[in-house]
């Protein structure tokens, strides 16, 4: 069951995120800060940025600034298309 705090709390970082990324130019990539991202460096539920579309080896994210472990997760988390 889906309370409506966890479904706010889902729909609002999900509007908040889409919009912040439609209107990031492209060379802003990797701006976001791990805080706001909500990033560590473990993975989460079998997620691991290795895993993540926006993952560039060896340790960076188009989207996340700083170093990026490639065992780590955040909440901006895309699988990779198989």
């Amino acid at each position: 069951m889906l309370s409506r705090r966890r479904f706010l709390g889902h729909t609002a970082f999900g509007s908040l995120s889409a919009a912040a990324l439609a209107s990031m130019p492209a060379d802003a990539a990797g701006a976001i800060p791990q805080a706001t991202a909500g990033y560590q460096d473990q993975p989460h539920e079998g997620q691991r940025c290795e895993l993540c579309t926006h993952f560039v080896k060896p340790n960076s994210c188009k989207l996340v600034a700083g170093t990026i472990n490639p065992q780590g997760w955040c909440k901006l988390f895309a699988a990779n298309a198989q």
